[in-house]
């Protein structure tokens, strides 16, 4: 066998290591940067059509921000936990905001028409700020604390005990003046 082939399969079989101990890490092992940090701020339309929602607006309250789209599997699976958390939490310092992922906002008002939820929903036509936020996929949420920073990202659904716990140790720091 040829020097050139050996160097050529060799390189093949790098490649093929290297692409296979990529595939196979859970991403969601892998921490956000933005934990502890401020969070991106943006302002974004309403589904419905009504006024321009920016995270700068919502301080000094707990913001429970989800990505989701209709088409999500996963994000029908939490979809009830998130309905429960929004009718516990509405009359408290808790915004929750969902933030339609790669979808249209047509299927995405006949999703809630049918699974009820009527926290704020926004679209994000250009994912700039799901990109912003760092999201691959769908669903992620991100739990924020009065003080405007990220205090915890949960990557796929979540569930009534991970909203709960998340918001009440950040409704904590409501009463403290953050």
């Amino acid at each position: 066998m040829s020097w050139r082939r050996i160097v050529v399969l060799v390189a093949v079989l790098v490649f093929v290591a290297l692409l296979g101990f990529g595939l196979t890490r859970d991403p969601s092992l892998i921490a956000s940067p933005l934990v502890g940090a401020p969070a991106p701020d943006f302002r974004l339309e309403q589904l419905d059509g009504g006024p321009t929602v920016g995270l700068q607006n919502l301080r000094g309250q707990v913001v429970v921000v989800n990505f989701w789209a209709s088409w999500c599997l996963a994000c029908k699976e939490e979809h009830p936990a998130l309905v429960r958390a929004w009718q516990r939490y509405k009359g408290e310092h808790v915004r929750m905001v969902g933030i339609v992922y790669q979808d249209t906002p047509e299927n995405a008002r006949k999703y809630l028409k049918e699974h009820g939820g009527g926290w704020t929903q926004l679209v994000d036509p250009k994912s700039r700020v799901a990109i912003n936020f760092g999201v691959y996929g769908v669903p992620e949420t991100f739990f924020i604390g009065p003080a405007g920073v990220v205090a915890q990202k949960h990557i796929g659904p979540v569930t009534d005990s991970i909203l709960s716990t998340q918001i009440d140790s950040l409704l904590m720091e409501v009463g403290e003046g953050s």
